[in-house]
C-alpha cells in the first residue's frame, strides 16, 4: 500500500520495552526461594498494573498495554528458567550461591576495604542492599573459597590481594 493511503495519525511508534538485567551466555538464572517471590509479585504487579489501565481505546491505550505485555513476557522468561537453590546447600563452610561472604582487602588500590555481600541471581542483585549477582567477577572469584583463604584478585589495571574473613 502507498504511503499516500495512510494518515499519519495511524502511524504508532513501535514500544521500547526496557531489557532486564542480563544473563551472561553460560550461566544459569540461578534464583533464591526469595528471588523466585520476588519474580513472582513483580509479574502478579504488572497483572493488576495491565487491568487498572483506564485509558480509552486507541493508540495511548495500545501503546500502555503493549509495554506491561511485554515486561510480563519478560518476567514470565525469567520465571520459566529459574532454578531455585536452597540457601543451605552444601557444607556452609565455603562460599555458594546464598552465602553471605565477607573479605578484607589487604593490598592494593581499595586497601584497608572491608565488604560483605550475599551472593544471588541477577535479578536479585541490589549493590545498596549488599546483594551481587552471582555472575559478577569478584563474586565468580570467591565462589568455593573459605574463611581465612586469600587470593588476587584483577581490579583494572590493578590487582588486589583479598582475605576471605567469613562465610555464613
Amino acid at each position: 500500500m502507498s504511503r499516500g493511503f495512510v494518515k499519519e495519525d495511524d502511524q504508532e511508534e513501535p514500544v521500547f520495552i526496557p531489557p532486564r538485567a542480563p544473563l551472561p551466555q553460560g550461566f544459569e538464572n540461578l534464583v533464591t526461594p526469595h528471588g523466585l517471590q520476588m519474580l513472582a509479585g513483580e509479574k502478579a504487579a504488572l497483572e493488576d498494573s495491565r487491568a487498572a489501565v483506564q485509558l480509552p481505546d486507541g493508540p495511548a491505550r495500545r501503546r500502555e498495554l503493549a509495554e506491561i505485555n511485554g515486561r510480563i513476557a519478560l518476567v514470565e522468561q525469567r520465571i520459566a528458567s529459574a532454578r531455585v537453590v536452597e540457601k543451605n546447600s552444601g557444607n556452609g563452610n565455603d562460599v555458594r550461591f546464598g552465602s553471605t561472604v565477607s573479605f578484607r582487602i589487604e593490598h592494593g588500590p581499595q586497601q584497608g576495604t572491608d565488604r560483605t555481600f550475599t551472593l544471588v541471581g541477577v535479578d536479585e542483585a541490589r549493590i545498596t542492599e549488599g546483594k551481587i549477582a552471582y555472575t559478577a567477577p569478584i563474586a565468580q572469584a570467591l565462589l568455593g573459597r573459605k574463611a581465612g583463604e586469600t587470593f588476587d584478585f584483577a581490579l583494572g589495571a590493578g590487582v588486589q590481594h583479598i582475605r576471605v574473613t567469613a562465610v555464613a
